[in-house]
């Protein structure tokens, strides 16, 4: 079984904050593969189902702690405790200020880069749970942080918000097996299909004129 915990703060006020993509992921991957209602339970709310993946199907419960960010830990070790689910089989998703709006990386273990929620996580599974950052950007500068962080996506960011939320989902398989850099890059490949090369030959046809 594998955890998927999506971090934000509960609330409709917060419910579009770029601090609250990781509640986004989750629940696009729970959407998309049909997973069952949302329960309330774990101090969070919880939908549980099965993800495809080249490794056959694999259960998976999708978790949204209700403790606010700084308290995600309570939530996740409850949850971890209970289907006695290893901290490799946990995956965080949650904003990164330090990466570009739309990438996305895959990391297990190191350091938090003074996450509140995966402090706080670390605190109640240890810090050997895998992680997908995913970007939002940096305003350029330190007074804008809170006020950049803490405030709604924008028109123009739901232009690439929503493929990104649509590639985690459609890829979200490769997590139950494991594979997390595949992941990153077929989410990549999604957003950014590569550009097909061009004809050489039609090009030195098109000199020779």
């Amino acid at each position: 079984m594998i955890l998927l915990v999506g971090l934000g703060n509960p609330g409709k006020q917060y419910a579009n904050h770029r601090h609250n993509i990781g509640f986004m992921a989750v629940e696009r991957i729970a959407d998309a593969n049909n997973f069952e209602p949302e329960r309330a339970r774990f101090q969070g709310m919880t939908r549980e189902g099965f993800l495809d993946g080249p490794k056959g199907r694999e259960k998976a419960l999708i978790l949204r702690p209700t403790t606010y960010m700084n308290e995600s830990g309570r939530s996740v070790g409850e949850a971890a405790r209970f289907y006695k689910i290893d901290p490799k089989d946990i995956v965080i998703f949650h904003d990164e200020l330090d990466l570009a709006a739309q990438k996305v990386r895959a990391k297990q273990g190191g350091g938090l880069a003074g996450h509140n929620g995966l402090k706080s996580i670390a605190n109640h599974v240890g810090t050997d749970f895998r992680r997908i950052r995913l970007g939002i950007g940096h305003p350029g500068e330190k007074t804008r942080v809170t006020g950049h962080v803490l405030s709604d996506f924008s028109k123009a960011d739901r232009e690439w918000v929503e493929p990104l939320l649509d590639a985690i989902a459609r890829h979200a398989g490769l997590l139950a097996a494991r594979d997390d850099a595949n992941f990153m890059n077929q989410v990549a490949l999604d957003i950014a299909p590569p550009k097909p090369p061009k004809d050489k030959k039609k090009i030195k046809e098109s000199g020779d004129e």
